[in-house]
């Protein structure tokens, strides 16, 4: 059967995006599919004319392991907000232009909560017009704030770095024989998944971090800055995990205490920047030791060399799994992960309708939340540590990692 098929990333990268992308590719090609186009940085790439054939890029099986292991979004990314269908008709009549003379059968989008609206959206219009193309999402993100599926492929590889480098710097903490306090900020707009994972850190060599800071609670200065003078009157040296959303009383993100100036992006999102150094500084002044902010930033996407096995292999099965429903007809759905047991870990895919997960936030259970919205509990532990199980090894050129870069260099 006669069937071409197009897939675009968007929003922030993962360590594993490219994993589900060769899931895509590799599905596409075994089902039968005719023609595999890539659309460069997504929605936007795809009103700009701006795709490629993938299988002028991804040649050989060598290219698709290769694809597994390499970070970044390899078909480019955007942030691109579709308007209302009533009122960006002429949006709309231009992609599906250009997807009908490419005589596209089904369209994937690999990305997160954003992306899914675009997936919903353009899903609606074809059921307004009358197209048979096929739309299906394509879960990711390190956020882990999908709804209606169990985990979202690129959380897993990320809470491993988070843990991995927490322990890293709990250690490095206590070189000198001096009082200090090291503020760990890592991602997490509304939602607390990716700093909880800094309690994986915990363990028989390794005390964990000493508080452990989510934006589903509200963050007061004054009980922060007491706990620190407790702690610190205990200890030498502390380790703290905070989301860089935690927000105030009056829903100011903490960031925000240091400057108002913050740009945002098309979906409205703010921009987030600087919470750890404005609770570094603050404690500081306050209680006159050493202090220290870390702000891991994208590390926490792109380390592909300390990816999950779990993680890059859950990816390829979602962007596998995409193509089988979309060639069984189905349209308007997102794939999702669904866990069937803890011990021994196992999840199946599964497809829910998009319009359930869209804008849509998951945040992390108020119940695993705990000892005042300082810490985290063993169900939230127990939930992540599955995720972040065995390594998938780079292959090593030279003494360092090699990627499939050739769609841009």
């Amino acid at each position: 059967m006669h069937r071409n098929i197009i897939v675009g990333q968007s929003g922030g990268p993962t360590a594993v995006i490219n994993s589900s992308l060769a899931g895509v590719f590799q599905a596409a090609k075994d089902l039968g599919a005719d023609k595999i186009y890539g659309m460069r940085h997504g929605i936007q790439g795809l009103l700009d004319g701006d795709y490629v054939l993938l299988t002028d890029y991804i040649k050989s099986p060598m290219d698709v392991d290769l694809l597994k292991r390499t970070p970044s979004s390899y078909l480019g990314s955007c942030r691109y907000k579709l308007p209302p269908i009533e009122m960006g008709k002429e949006v709309y009549e231009q992609i599906f232009t250009r997807l009908n003379e490419l005589e596209i059968d089904a369209f994937f989008y690999i990305g997160g909560n954003d992306s899914m609206d675009t997936i919903k959206m353009l899903s609606d219009y074809a059921a307004i017009v009358g197209s048979d193309i096929k739309f299906i999402g394509v879960p990711k993100t390190i956020d882990n704030d999908l709804a209606a599926t169990d985990h979202t492929p690129g959380y897993g590889s990320a809470a491993k770095f988070i843990a991995t480098v927490t322990k890293e710097l709990i250690l490095d903490s206590l070189v000198y024989d001096m009082k200090s306090v090291t503020i760990i900020e890592i991602m997490g707009r509304n939602a607390g998944w990716l700093t909880a994972a800094a309690a994986l850190a915990k363990g028989a060599d390794c005390p964990g971090a000493d508080l452990i800071y989510l934006p589903e609670s509200t963050f007061d200065p004054e009980s922060f800055t007491a706990k620190i003078r407790e702690l610190v009157a205990k200890k030498k040296s502390l380790v703290i995990a905070v989301s860089e959303g935690i927000k105030l009383a009056d829903g100011r993100y903490v960031f925000e205490l240091a400057s108002e100036a913050s740009s945002v992006d098309a979906f409205g999102h703010k921009q987030m920047q600087g919470v750890g150094k404005v609770l570094a500084d603050m404690l500081a002044a306050r209680l006159g030791i050493k202090t220290r902010a870390v702000e891991l930033n994208t590390m926490q996407r792109c380390a592909s060399h300390l990816a999950s096995n779990v993680d890059v292999t859950e990816a390829f099965q979602v962007g596998a799994a995409a193509v089988k429903y979309a060639f069984e007809g189905k349209t308007g759905q997102v794939v999702t992960l669904d866990r069937v047991s803890n011990t021994p870990y196992q999840c199946i895919t599964g497809c829910q309708d998009v319009h359930m997960i869209a804008n849509v936030e998951k945040t992390v259970p108020a119940e695993w939340i705990i000892d005042d919205g300082t810490n985290v509990s063993d169900e939230l532990i127990n939930y992540i540590r599955p995720l972040i199980q065995s390594e998938v090894p780079p292959m090593m050129v030279e003494g360092l990692p090699m990627h499939l870069n050739n769609l841009y260099f």
